[in-house]
């Protein structure tokens, strides 16, 4: 993008990316923050922004920085840059029984983990018990988001699943490009944010949330 895409504005509202995501997150968690390099213009966000703890590593690293802070067990890890998140689909995966170690949809297409089905890393919800096999794979630069997957319990979450409550996959659209900006706006203008109401039942408040990594 060439710019910061935390404080890019949607229309019409002219609210930020960042504050976008917050809001919808505040919605379903009592503890959100963001995982980023320190910036002034952040604290109009009104949550703690933590610094990352693994420096320059990628998502990985900033996804481990969210779960060692995170006052709760399980932290929901999202990107800045999703304005579309569907609250209704948070809560179901905060719902779902918590046998996992991470809980992670799962979508056709393609990406540095291959073709095929691709795991929604940034859309996901991770046990504090991940850390060390996310510790251990950093210290092995082995920064791939999947790379500590084969050491812990993964679920993932079919398609077909996600679909029940974002027919379209909106939740999954990242604004990474001027053109995705250009239809983020346009959606932006039709449909109200995330699909979701507001507030959630005491367990689902107990899920740690984040927006991570500009």
């Amino acid at each position: 993008m060439g710019t910061d895409k935390a404080l890019l504005s949607l229309e019409p509202d002219g609210r930020r990316l960042a504050e976008v995501v917050v809001g919808l997150l505040k919605s379903v968690s009592d503890d959100v923050f963001l995982v980023s390099a320190p910036r002034p213009e952040y604290s109009a966000f009104g949550v703690p922004v933590y610094a990352d703890r693994y420096g320059e590593s990628g998502p990985l690293g900033g996804i481990a920085s969210a779960v060692a802070q995170a006052r709760h067990e399980f932290c929901l890890v999202v990107s800045c840059d999703m304005p579309f998140l569907n609250t209704n689909l948070v809560r179901w995966m905060a719902g779902k029984p918590r046998r996992y170690d991470v809980l992670v949809p799962q979508l056709q297409g393609e990406s540095r983990q291959g073709s095929g089905l691709v795991f929604q890393t940034m859309h996901a919800i991770y046990r504090k018990s991940c850390l060390p096999a996310m510790e251990r794979a950093l210290a092995e630069g082995r920064w791939r988001t999947v790379s500590f997957f084969e050491d812990v319990e993964v679920e993932a979450i079919a398609e077909d699943d996600l679909r029940k409550f974002d027919p379209e996959l909106r939740s999954f659209f990242s604004v990474n490009t001027p053109e995705a900006l250009a239809t983020a706006r346009e959606w932006r203008r039709h449909v109200c944010d995330g699909g979701g109401m507001a507030g959630g039942d005491g367990d689902q408040r107990r899920l740690a949330t984040l927006t991570a990594r500009t």
